[in-house]
């Protein structure tokens, strides 16, 4: 048998099934650019996702104190009930008049206990992130902040700077701070009643 070399040596060439090098990169290329929108498009989406989750947050802090806040007595002179004993007027007819609290006298009067507050104004620059039995709830609020104001506003207009009596409304008003600086405020009106 003779073995035929030059077959050996002269093979057609076959068809190649495979990719250059340049297809390779300029794949990779238009891969890269593909991602970069795609990922440019997913980002500020999941930023507004937590924004959306704070703000959800912020609305559960702040409307549990406005609840807390508004299921205490109008004033210091007052009673929770209302209607039997209301700071400034004469209910017993018998010449005593309790006043009610006047702005620049506004503030807590129980030392920092929040346990025993136990009319609105005592809550007036309160910034502490706790429930009502005075327990820290700063874990669950991490980055947060809240700052309340009460103030008298017997013209019922949202502006506690012009006055007025103290014996018909005290405005409260909530901020609540989000951890990414957004703030969410909550109002409400307390009638001396």
């Amino acid at each position: 048998m003779r073995c035929n070399y030059r077959g050996l040596l002269k093979r057609p060439p076959r068809n190649s099934s495979g990719f250059t090098l340049v297809e390779l990169v300029i794949g990779i290329v238009v891969l890269a650019l593909s991602f970069t929108v795609i990922f440019s498009m997913i980002a500020p989406s999941a930023t507004q996702s937590a924004n959306q989750i704070n703000q959800i947050r912020a609305s559960e802090l702040g409307k549990a104190m406005l609840n807390e806040i508004m299921g205490k007595a109008f004033d210091e002179n007052s009673d929770l009930s209302g209607g039997v004993r209301r700071c400034g007027e004469d209910i017993d007819l018998d010449g005593s008049i309790d006043n009610c609290t006047l702005d620049v006298n506004l503030g807590n009067e129980e030392n920092d206990n929040r346990a025993l507050f136990d009319d609105v104004d005592d809550y007036n620059g309160l910034t502490a992130i706790e429930n009502s039995l005075g327990n820290e709830l700063s874990d669950l609020y991490q980055g947060f902040s809240i700052f309340v104001e009460v103030c008298n506003d017997s013209q019922y207009d949202g502006d506690c700077t012009n006055g007025g009596d103290n014996q018909t409304a005290k405005l409260i008003r909530i901020t609540v701070t989000t951890s990414q600086g957004d703030a969410v405020t909550f109002a409400a009106y307390k009638a001396n009643f």
